[in-house]
């Protein structure tokens, strides 16, 4: 019989990144977070060793992703692949969904 782990992560419970992540449901291989209510700003060039994908709750943000960029409003997802230099710009109060694989709170990879 496989892995029969079963975990349930309430947002209210879940702790909060530096950069104001909550960190939602974690297994192995990947991962969830929650950017709730995240004010217009421009966010720095990073590069990240997990791959990313997300979907827009409300909000708007611009994604800059090695030179190309698009607009991310709600009902859009999008990925960034791991090691892609990229930077978001939210234009409207953001709230977005995230998983990230393998875990990005894991071993520094936030950091």
């Amino acid at each position: 019989m496989g892995d029969t782990t079963i975990k349930k992560v309430s947002a209210s419970h879940s702790p909060v990144g530096d950069m104001g992540q909550t960190y939602l449901v974690s297994g192995k291989h990947v991962s969830m977070r929650l950017w709730q209510n995240e004010a217009p700003q421009q966010g720095a060039t990073t590069q990240r060793e997990y791959e990313t994908v997300g979907y827009v709750i409300a909000g708007q943000a611009e994604l800059t992703l090695e030179g190309q960029t698009i607009n991310l409003k709600s009902g859009d997802s999008w990925l960034v692949p791991a090691q892609a230099k990229h930077a978001y710009r939210i234009q409207k109060t953001f709230t977005a969904i995230e998983a990230t694989a393998p875990p990005a709170q894991v071993h520094g990879r936030d950091d």
